[in-house]
């Protein structure tokens, strides 16, 4: 080792020791100060542990003094009276009768809740399902906004805000219980709500609570206005198997007076909402089978109504509101309401009323169709149906027995419609020929003039096969309306269906088909089933009356019976079975037709009619006619051209 290395050896030894030793002495510093830092934390602590309860009482102090001023205030701005209101405490009690309990809330003196003791929400089959609620209790608010004289002050009251003095319920003269809650607002002058629960002894009134509003000594209390604010909301609760179905037929409706006709805000998957300047009568929370609905016989002068649909698997189907106003003047004494919250049952609220003589016609809350469609269902299927369900305890059979007795009221619509295309079979051969004479297009007038003169000395109404059909139509979309707003068929199994009001379910699939769903629905499969096949029984009697059915082949075997499978598939399966069931008649009848209808006979009558001198009916004076007049401006059209050529 050289000398240069020794003393860089050195060199760094002595950096090393004196490095240990500066970081030796630094570390001790350190130690010192970080006892230094925690005896002094150590002295803060102490120091607020023995400060802690004085400072405590000093808080609870400021507290009091705060509320005492906030109360000050309230009652400076409220009076004593609603300022005592705002601060009670409220309470909740339940009153029923034989088929429903109305809970109260003594918060706004108003009805938070309703249960249906006769309905059940849906639950699959052989599961107790929980009775059916009308609104969900903590979303419900009713309250009434009014303006009340405090000095120069005018005061914002909102019923919702206050606490009302509930009176023990009373029994009414004709047994009915009454729920008395009273808002003190100064003095002798109270804001006053009178509920009535009625007995059933009128089952019309089974779910009618009355509601009298009376303001008590208040016309010298109120500021000057014209008008009282209503707002009315609650959630309405999912009671059906399926949500996209239930969610179709749940809306805003109402009803202006005079008027026989139900307005609807209309279905939406998100949100709706509508102003309406003139008067109603009543409003409706509309579900498919159950209704909220409140009624103003003096009407309401305005209101807002609107609704927000919520989100599948939540449990609930819809957000309703409705900010209403009704007329005030300072000799107003109160107003009559009531409430419906019940079944959207065809008896029951075709009699609710709420004086004699006062048809409120709140049975058209049920989408029975319109037109001659509702006159079908009213005054035909319903009092039937009614009249099978009495003495059939299965509705299965029901929907059976009354398919088949429209078939058989139809039939001979049927049987004439049948005939008609038959004879169109028979003269095919003789239009053929016609269609070899007249192959050219200007010969069309001339060809259709021969067709018309063919069917009139074979006795052929060339309408004969369509208009049976067309009178059929208004059935056939009666009972399509008729099905998934009958409550009746709610909860009553057949076979493999668990609710006839709903959809049927063999197999759960894994995902969602675009329109179709996520479930196969087997009445709906076999209703596809069976108007394929008597379509394909249709088109073989159409084809060989007239080839221009030909070219409706696909749409008439294929397409219709996929498309109504899509659509039915979450239908009702009533629904489903019943056409089902008609489709099956329908095919009975044909085969029979083909026996009782002897074509040859027939042929040969057509030939003996053909000899006889024919009068045109009015149908074939008005084609002819028109005939002519087409064939004149062909003519006209063709000389034009050849003018110009």
């Amino acid at each position: 080792m050289d000398k240069k290395s020794i003393i860089g050896i050195a060199v760094v030894a002595v950096l090393f020791l004196g490095f240990a030793y500066m970081n030796t002495k630094e570390q001790e510093k350190y130690q010192q100060e970080m006892a230094r830092w925690q005896a002094y934390q150590d002295s803060l602590a102490a120091a607020a542990a023995v400060t802690a309860p004085a400072a405590g009482e000093a808080v609870a102090a400021a507290d009091t003094v705060a509320a005492a001023t906030v109360r000050e205030r309230q009652v400076e701005a409220l009076g004593a009276t609603l300022a005592a209101a705002r601060e009670a405490e409220a309470e909740e009690f339940t009153v029923e009768n034989d088929v429903m309990a109305v809970r109260f809330s003594t918060r706004g003196g108003q009805v938070t809740g309703v249960t249906l003791k006769d309905y059940k929400r849906y639950a699959p089959r052989g599961e107790e399902g929980r009775p059916v609620e009308m609104m969900d209790p903590a979303t419900a608010r009713f309250g009434m906004t009014f303006y009340v004289k405090n000095g120069l002050r005018n005061v914002d009251v909102n019923t919702l805000d206050y606490v009302f003095e509930a009176e023990p319920v009373a029994e009414g003269p004709e047994g009915e219980q009454v729920v008395v809650m009273r808002l003190p607002v100064s003095g002798d002058a109270s804001l006053e709500y009178r509920y009535t629960i009625y007995d059933t002894a009128s089952p019309e009134r089974d779910y009618l609570v009355g509601f009298d509003v009376r303001l008590v000594n208040m016309a010298r209390e109120m500021a000057n206005q014209t008008q009282i604010q209503i707002d009315w909301s609650n959630t309405s609760y999912q009671n059906e198997k399926g949500f996209k179905n239930e969610n179709m037929y749940t809306t805003v409706a109402y009803r202006f007076p005079g008027e026989k006709s139900v307005e609807e805000l209309g279905m939406s998957e998100e949100e709706k909402s509508k102003e309406v300047t003139s008067s109603l009568n009543w409003v409706a929370f509309k579900q498919q089978f159950f209704s909220s609905v409140f009624i103003a016989p003096e009407n309401v002068s305005y209101a807002d109504l609107g609704f927000s649909t919520a989100h599948p698997g939540s449990g609930y189907v819809k957000d309703f509101t409705a900010r209403m106003t009704v007329p005030y003047t300072p000799q107003t004494e109160g107003y009559d309401f009531a409430f419906y919250f019940g079944p959207n049952k065809y008896s029951i609220l075709k009699k609710v009323s709420l004086s004699e003589g006062d048809d409120l016609h709140m049975e058209r809350l049920i989408p029975l169709g319109w037109g001659i469609f509702g006159w079908v269902n009213r005054w035909c299927v319903i009092p039937v149906f009614d009249f099978l369900r009495n003495y059939i305890p299965s509705f299965g059979i029901v929907i059976l027995i009354l398919a088949v007795l429209i078939r058989l009221v139809i039939s001979p619509l049927t049987y004439k419609s049948y005939v008609s295309m038959a004879k169109m079979r028979l003269v095919k051969p003789q239009i053929d020929e016609l269609a070899k004479k007249y192959p050219k297009p200007e010969d069309a007038m001339k060809k259709q003039q021969a067709t018309m003169e063919l069917y009139k000395k074979a006795g052929i109404n060339p309408m004969g096969g369509c208009i049976p059909m067309l009178i059929q139509m208004p059935i056939l979309i009666a009972m399509f309306r008729f099905f998934p707003a009958s409550i009746e068929l709610r909860e009553q199994p057949f076979l493999w269906a668990d609710d006839l009001s709903s959809y049927d379910s063999i197999l759960h699939l894994p995902f969602n088909i675009p329109f179709y769903g996520d479930h196969v629905s087997l009445f709906a499969l076999l209703m596809a089933v069976s108007v394929f096949i008597t379509s394909k029984i249709s088109y073989s009697q159409t084809a060989q009356a007239g080839p221009q059915m030909a070219g409706m082949k696909f749409m008439m075997l294929y397409l219709m019976p996929l498309m109504l499978l899509f659509w039915f598939n979450n239908y009702s399966s009533g629904l489903s079975y019943y056409y089902l069931v008609s489709n099956i008649i329908t095919m009975g009848q044909t085969f029979g037709f083909r026996y009782i209808v002897n074509e040859d006979k027939l042929h040969q009558r057509m030939k003996e009619n053909a000899r006889k001198p024919k009068k045109m009916s009015k149908f074939q004076q008005r084609y002819e006619e028109l005939m002519k007049q087409r064939e004149q401006l062909a003519r006209q059209q063709a000389a034009a051209r050849n003018k110009r050529k």
